[in-house]
């Protein structure tokens, strides 16, 4: 490991007023406000005016995974109200293997009103699916890690099929208003394909169908790759050292289309720091391989920062992924991240991003400083002085370094 940056973390510190936070987003995903940062240079824009400022040749890169209703609320018999909120399958399983059983799942989750709720206590629900009724039963399995057992007898039914009946949308711990009946759809991007997120890709929640258009006729790229949002995205950092924070495990999943095309473009712009994250993932990997030709793709959160011999190219390293994937007859690579990118880092594959106004104290606001450095104060007091809406259902930044 190399020497520790040093990060004094009251550096990262903003004073965000509530009156400055989105509760919900604008009645047109594209009427949000846009801050277009080139080298320095600010300017306030709309987000539909984007069109005009993305360059053909250039290549967007988004995050394809869908929101799931992850939030469940149960009743036991004495009326005591018990909050789910699915964080992530247990035993090791893949989310699509745990969306896709039919019978019994097993999930690690946060609990509301976990004190009420005994240690292999059953709770029971009733729903209809296709016509039918169905019990559901939901037991405590290990109140310490909060694993929670759901089985149901409908065969035919998938646990996806379930929550989508049960669940609510797992809107922002910090909003704590009631569900609204556009919720479900404002919460999701325009693009989500693959089940799997119990947070959305925000920075992608402004695009609509109309702009992806008008960007493929100018001739920009547009690429996919999938990263399942968890709940650690609105973890703060607490611990006096960047270094010490635990950074979340995430699944991602990048089709061999997507990582050919990083080699001819001009510029990648990354929609949201989920890509982001994603996208230099796929860069250590590649490093990784040209160590060992059949390294696992995994990458802790901080192998970027360790003593390398030698620091390839991009070129160098995206291709030794696709020889990889040549090799064993892979359409995609899949993978975990658990990368923290903070001031120090040095970006490998992005040079321009597309993302939202994170919370003070947060590894999004690290992220952020990394890729533009000091002025990303600049940026968030002009945000904050010409009334940007800020966090999930905000407004959005156009940032070029």
């Amino acid at each position: 490991m190399q020497k520790e940056i040093s990060i004094d973390l009251k550096q990262y510190i903003y004073d965000l007023p509530n009156e400055k936070i989105a509760f919900e987003g604008t009645s047109k995903r594209d009427n949000s406000k846009l801050l277009y940062c080139n080298k320095g240079c600010i300017q306030d824009q709309v987000f539909h005016e984007i069109v005009d400022l993305i360059s053909p040749n250039s290549t967007l890169v988004f995050n394809n995974t869908k929101v799931i209703p992850a939030r469940l609320l149960l009743q036991k018999e004495t009326g005591a109200t018990i909050e789910i909120f699915l964080l992530k399958p247990a035993n090791n399983i893949e989310i699509s293997q745990a969306l896709e059983s039919t019978k019994k799942v097993a999930w690690k989750c946060m609990i509301g009103n976990l004190k009420r709720w005994k240690e292999n206590e059953i709770l029971t629900k009733q729903i209809t699916a296709n016509g039918d009724s169905i019990y559901l039963k939901v037991k405590l399995l290990n109140k310490e890690e909060k694993i929670v057992v759901f089985e149901w007898e409908a065969n035919n039914l998938s646990f996806a099929e379930l929550i989508d009946i049960l669940g609510n949308t797992p809107l922002p711990p910090y909003i704590k208003r009631a569900l609204k009946e556009d919720d479900k759809s404002r919460y999701q991007t325009v693009y989500s394909k693959i089940d799997g997120a119990v947070a959305a890709p925000t920075a992608g929640l402004h695009f609509t169908d109309e702009i992806l258009d008008k960007l493929a006729s100018k001739g920009v790229k547009q690429e996919h790759l999938t990263l399942h949002v968890g709940a650690g995205t609105f973890m703060p950092i607490k611990s006096d050292s960047v270094w010490e924070h635990p950074m979340h495990n995430e699944t991602l999943i990048i089709p061999i289309k997507t990582v050919a095309s990083l080699l001819n473009s001009d510029q990648i712009i990354s929609v949201g720091t989920t890509s982001m994250r994603t996208l230099e993932s796929l860069y250590w990997f590649g490093v990784k391989l040209l160590k060992n030709k059949e390294a696992v793709f995994k990458i802790d959160k901080l192998f970027p920062y360790e003593k390398h011999q030698s620091i390839p190219s991009k070129i160098e390293a995206i291709q030794a992924v696709l020889n990889y994937a040549q090799r064993n007859n892979l359409t995609h690579i899949e993978g975990n991240t658990e990368i923290f990118i903070f001031p120090g880092y040095k970006f490998q594959i992005c040079n321009a991003l597309i993302t939202n106004f994170h919370q003070p104290e947060s590894t999004l606001i690290l992220l952020v400083a990394a890729f533009v450095g000091e002025s990303w104060r600049e940026i968030y007091n002009h945000a904050l002085k010409n009334e940007y809406r800020f966090l999930s259902f905000g407004d959005s930044s156009f940032i070029i370094p």
